[in-house]
């Protein structure tokens, strides 16, 4: 038995884009020279070398825990391919404690027959997004499509909703089929709901119909593509990519409104300020604000001391979040250069965050604006955005946490991590209130969304499917 070392790269280079470091990914795959070698990505399984290492942890266990006369101990503690182990043979009896929290857990759970299961992508489902005026839910996968589903409203999530949605509209990102490797990274409805936009590996930007009609094609980037919104208006579309650059398009006939040179490496998020204002973030560790019309930035933030990974205006427009690989989340206005907060509460990278819909600009304008942060150290802050202090941590999950998302009346809070499970948490006091444990040997989430009304939320997985749960 023998590995390459094109094998090896290539299993990390899969690795990453699994995990969601794209850009990552696409530096790696670049200065390894993936596209050289001889290996077809298609025989390659999902999750291939978290299940090699696995299967070499395993063996390494079996061969530690053998006795001198062959047999094996009965070992209770954890084995760690990054710790000494030292084995405890006496297994602690269950106190009451723990009888009581295990019953809870498990009355927490959702179980699978109350899970709506969407098959049909044959990749990793990196993204998906409810549309905002019906019962149709989007997802974008590394099978370079993305499908529309038609998910009933009047029928409970389990087996038989999904009986109903075994015929997907998909939109094919590819002519042929050796053009299958350019990843839907990115999608958006229109405040409508009649248009979708979807960004890809390849660099395009297409537009299509609620029916799966594609009406454009939007070509001008030069690198994949991480970030593509609406404006609240619906006639603007806005695109950040790995070729450095921002751009405004018209979101009916798709040609360039304007082209936003502004940043010395690539671009990972972009959000919309108002109709004609943006700010996007890079890996130069630079937030520029820009405004249609103009050709420099109109602000400048200053700041992060590592590359920025996610950007959020909060529904008025007030105040600019970021998160970074610097392990910081900081609030900015447009009122001053510095910053107005910095939360430095996680102890390691942020990957995203979240506004509340609820304050100034929204229908709920006497509740507080919070703010949420998931980071790869396997917890959820809150901060209430009024005093600039954490309110609660969240800290069910075992792994990184790369997705959350508000509910649509801010009482709730869902995620999803790379443990597999997708966690639904009170506002109200920070409690856990409902989980679903995924199966399979790779399932980990990497987007959660709820449904306008806010009593479906679904999550897209890295086992090529994605689930919807009722809630409550």
């Amino acid at each position: 038995m023998s590995i390459s070392s094109d094998e090896i790269n290539f299993l990390i280079y899969r690795y990453l884009q699994e995990s969601g470091f794209h850009h990552s990914a696409f530096t790696f795959g670049y200065e390894s020279l993936i596209a050289n070698s001889n290996i077809n990505g298609s025989e390659v399984p999902h999750g291939a070398l978290i299940s090699y290492l696995q299967k070499g942890l395993q063996y390494k266990e079996i061969e530690t825990h053998l006795g001198e006369s062959g047999t094996q101990v009965n070992c209770d503690e954890p084995f760690n391919i990054l710790t000494t182990h030292t084995c405890q043979v006496k297994k602690k009896a269950e106190s009451q404690q723990d009888k009581t929290k295990r019953r809870d857990e498990s009355d927490q759970e959702i179980p699978d027959s109350q899970v709506t299961l969407l098959e049909g992508h044959t990749s990793e489902v990196y993204i998906c997004s409810w549309n905002p005026t019906s019962s149709l839910l989007a997802s974008g996968s590394g099978d370079a499509t993305a499908r529309i589903w038609h998910i009933p409203e009047n029928v409970p999530s389990g087996p038989e909703a999904a009986a109903l949605c075994l015929h997907p509209t998909e939109l094919k990102h590819y002519a042929s089929s050796s053009e299958r490797q350019k990843d839907v990274t990115t999608l958006d409805w229109s405040p409508d709901g009649s248009m979708l936009a979807t960004g890809s590996y390849d660099g395009v930007a297409r537009i299509w119909t609620s029916q799966g009609d594609l009406k454009a094609t939007l070509n001008k980037h030069k690198g994949p593509i991480f970030s593509l919104k609406w404006n609240k208006k619906g006639d603007s579309l806005l695109s950040g990519s790995v070729d450095k650059t921002s751009i405004i398009w018209d979101g009916k006939s798709g040609e360039v409104k304007q082209i936003f040179d502004v940043h010395s490496a690539p671009t990972l998020d972009v959000d919309w300020r108002d109709d004609t204002s943006f700010a996007s973030c890079s890996t130069d560790k630079m937030i520029y604000v820009c405004e249609l019309g103009k050709s420099r930035p109109i602000k400048a933030f200053v700041g992060h001391t590592d590359e920025v990974n996610a950007i959020k205006w909060d529904p008025s427009g007030t105040f600019l979040a970021s998160c970074s690989d610097d392990f910081s989340a900081k609030i900015w206005t447009m009122k001053q250069d510095k910053f107005v907060y910095d939360f430095r509460h996680h102890t390691k990278e942020i990957y995203t965050l979240r506004w509340s819909p609820t304050g100034p600009g929204t229908k709920n304008p006497n509740k507080p604006l919070l703010l949420a942060s998931a980071s790869f150290d396997a917890t959820i802050k809150l901060y209430d955005i009024a005093v600039g202090k954490e309110l609660f941590t969240l800290s069910k999950h075992v792994d990184p946490v790369y997705t959350i998302a508000f509910s649509p009346n801010a009482e709730f809070l869902a995620s999803g991590s790379f443990d597999k499970c997708l966690h639904i948490w009170s506002l109200k006091d920070g409690s856990l209130v409902k989980t679903y444990k995924g199966n399979g040997v790779s399932a980990g989430i990497f987007e959660v969304a709820w449904n306008p009304k806010g009593d479906k939320i679904a999550a897209c997985r890295s086992n090529n499917s994605v689930i919807v749960v009722d809630f409550p």
